[in-house]
């Protein structure tokens, strides 16, 4: 986990924050759009960070990556959001080696989800992985790990049902607006935005309530028609927002604006009216509640509505847990190998050195001297002896960096991984 470059330590970090400890609003500070994202990796690397993935969502905002020292790669996610040091500080994770690589797992498999299970995030981090390659900032080390965590993720997916039911926040949603809203069938919907959720919510609603009336708004009209003409719904334009949220009973914004794009003074209501903001930063404004008949339910609130399938799902936890401590086992013996290989490699170069220099000596020194056979016993010896010490360690109980110090001392010898 560590890796020299000159004399300097790099180690690996996870740094982050996630719906765990920061609201949506702080959530949205930090969170990083695709350019965001782009311009965090090359300033990473003007920056002489080796390696690194970035992920945002609208739960979690990470940063994976190699650093000698984690304030760099907070310094990187502060200087291109709009969040500051001080509030990452209040509700931020900082994890090194061990618990990094603890974490990612977790993160990757859906157990650190939201909604448990929820296997969203692993594409965010295949995306994430394919970025940072294409870069040229991906080392051996983050390319296994990345690569252990797709295979634990499928794994978990295929062999528990850790997944299984639909618990989805846009499913909350349809089940919310579905339980508040009476006759949903012949209700005008008013869809805002064609944010991810929104759009599945969207889907939900068509499949779940036969409801003929789906409205879409979107401010780039092509992505609108789009997502209409698979869904069959009706769409109009942004300038006729104000026109529709007239008509609407059932609002859903899921708009990927910076700021709230409805507040009180755009609505003039000839009815009661149910607004689901499924945006991350708030794109509704609080102050839509101080109207009598306006209920706004934030993403927040609907992830809360955990059902009986969530339950089901925590059942299928220790199933998942053992996956991925299985898989996690398989790199640790791979990152700890490749910690020792040089040395060991160079072990049995002094040793086959001493070799040589002995049958060199012994043949001159011996009539009928054997060379063919000497060489077979003695590389056997060598062979019996690099495995003892391999042995040693990648024993659990091995402090390996002590180890192959100790080893380069009593051999003198110098393993070229420094």
């Amino acid at each position: 986990m560590e890796n020299n470059h000159g004399a300097k330590h790099h180690y690996f970090y996870a740094v982050g924050l996630s719906y765990k400890k920061a609201d949506a609003e702080v959530r949205g500070k930090f969170s990083l759009d695709a350019l965001a994202k782009t311009r965090l990796l090359e300033q990473a690397k003007n920056e002489g960070i080796p390696s690194l993935i970035v992920t945002s969502t609208c739960n979690r905002t990470e940063i994976y990556g190699y650093a000698e020292h984690p304030f760099q790669l907070i310094k990187l996610l502060c200087e291109n959001s709009h969040g500051t040091v001080e509030e990452f500080q209040k509700v931020a994770y900082v994890l090194k080696n061990q618990e990094a690589i603890n974490h990612i797992f977790r993160v990757g498999t859906g157990l650190d989800s939201q909604i448990l299970g929820d296997f969203e995030i692993i594409s965010q981090l295949k995306n994430g992985f394919a970025e940072s390659r294409s870069l040229g900032l991906i080392n051996t080390f983050l390319d296994r790990l990345l690569n252990s965590v797709i295979q634990a993720s499928k794994k978990i997916k295929n062999e528990t049902e850790i997944s299984s039911g639909a618990t989805s926040v846009s499913f909350a949603s349809v089940q919310y607006i579905i339980k508040n809203v009476p006759d949903i069938g012949n209700k005008n919907i008013l869809l805002f935005g064609t944010g991810k959720i929104g759009r599945n919510t969207c889907e939900n609603l068509v499949k779940h309530t036969k409801n003929e009336h789906i409205t879409l708004i979107n401010r780039t009209k092509d992505k609108a028609e789009k997502l209409a003409g698979k869904l069959n719904l009706i769409v109009k334009d942004y300038s006729e927002l104000h026109l529709e949220l007239q008509n609407a009973d059932v609002v859903v914004v899921a708009t990927g604006a910076q700021n709230p794009t409805v507040d009180k003074a755009i609505l003039n209501l000839k009815k009661p009216m149910l607004i689901l903001d499924l945006s991350i930063p708030k794109n509704v404004h609080e102050n839509v509640k101080e109207l009598q008949d306006v209920t706004l339910i934030h993403l927040d609130h609907l992830s809360q509505m955990t059902d009986e399938t969530l339950e089901n799902r925590k059942k299928h936890i220790p199933a998942a847990e053992n996956i991925i401590e299985e898989i996690k086992e398989e790199f640790l013996v791979w990152t700890k190998s490749r910690k020792f290989a040089p040395t060991i490699h160079a072990l049995k170069e002094k040793l086959n050195a001493m070799k040589k220099s002995e049958l060199d000596f012994q043949s001159k020194k011996i009539a009928d001297f054997n060379e063919e056979q000497a060489e077979i016993i003695s590389s056997r010896i060598i062979q019996k002896i690099t495995t003892h010490f391999a042995n040693h360690l990648k024993d659990d109980a091995t402090m390996v960096d002590e180890s192959i110090e100790w080893i380069e001392k009593v051999f003198q010898i110098e393993a070229n991984s420094k």
